[in-house]
């Protein structure tokens, strides 16, 4: 944990070139907080994204950071808040719905039953940390789909679920950096086994539907995959690894991603809740998913 006088390394990201004016709005405030930022070389382009960094004298609060990427929100770029002595990244952890991928999975299945405003409100509040307990509250949803023909699996895989932008590319990348992959989801094995053969990931765990003469029943098979089992997924694979949460990024959108993202390397938001953009060290709105390669 970075103590409130340690540096920290700001990196600002932007699908165009960084405006002068955010950089001098940026310095304002800082300035304001009594800290101060030195230019880390300059801005630097890739294939997508402008990227410019700077070394600050100190930590920011919760309340400054947002004050700042409110500031950068209007200039159409995102900020990232990171340790000036980052550990070597290892591994990659990703949450897969709403993160990875364009849907909530449970909502989409519950679409076929005509349940799934009511499927969804559970969801959204459990993403916004207003439900504490996730196995409570996926097994609440998950027996609203009962009786759903199995096949309504396949239907939202193939006509609703999409990579979010950068999901490709991302993989891609961190495979080419050697990283070990793990898809971790609160969401449903059938979607996070056809993701990682399309997309490559070493590992992935979920839950599992139960599913009786070609029909869901409305329960799960075994223990609960939910905000402690993915931190507790990380930690595992670091350990066999040789490594730490800090040589990992983890990256999701809700608060069941929390416990996974705190104490890692470097902790990505993605289109995140108000909650967990909070407590990340990054928070993706403008950029895609393949950005986060650019900041290790």
């Amino acid at each position: 944990m970075i103590t409130a006088m340690s540096k920290q390394t700001i990196v600002a990201l932007s699908r165009e070139p960084i405006a002068e004016k955010l950089v001098f709005q940026l310095k304002d405030q800082v300035a304001k907080f009594g800290i101060t930022l030195h230019t880390l070389g300059s801005q630097i382009s890739s294939a997508l994204y402008f990227l410019e960094r700077w070394e600050t004298s100190a930590e920011f609060s919760a309340a400054q950071k947002e004050q700042l990427r409110a500031i950068a929100s209007y200039f159409q770029s995102d900020l990232c808040f990171l340790s000036a002595n980052l550990a070597n990244i290892t591994v990659l952890a990703m949450d897969m719905d709403s993160t990875l991928i364009n849907i909530e999975c449970i909502d989409e299945i519950a679409d076929f039953t005509g349940k799934k405003s009511a499927v969804a409100q559970i969801t959204e509040a459990t993403m916004r940390g207003e439900i504490k307990n996730f196995e409570e509250s996926l097994r609440r949803r998950v027996a609203l789909l009962e009786g759903v023909s199995a096949d309504s699996l396949e239907a939202v895989y193939r006509e609703r679920l999409l990579p979010n932008p950068g999901a490709v590319e991302l993989l891609a990348g961190a495979h080419q950096r050697g990283l070990y992959t793990l898809l971790v989801s609160g969401g449903f094995t059938f979607f996070t086994d056809k993701l990682r053969m399309q997309l490559g990931f070493k590992q992935s765990q979920a839950n599992t539907l139960e599913i009786i003469d070609g029909k869901l029943t409305g329960k799960v098979i075994g223990d609960i995959v939910d905000g402690a089992a993915k931190a507790a997924y990380l930690d595992t694979a670091c350990r066999a690894l040789g490594c730490t949460k800090a040589n990992a990024i983890a990256m999701g959108d809700g608060a069941n991603d929390l416990l996974m993202m705190n104490g890692s390397g470097i902790s990505v938001a993605y289109q995140a809740k108000p909650i967990v953009k909070e407590k990340a060290d990054a928070a993706f709105d403008h950029v895609g998913l393949d950005a986060v390669l650019l900041l290790f």
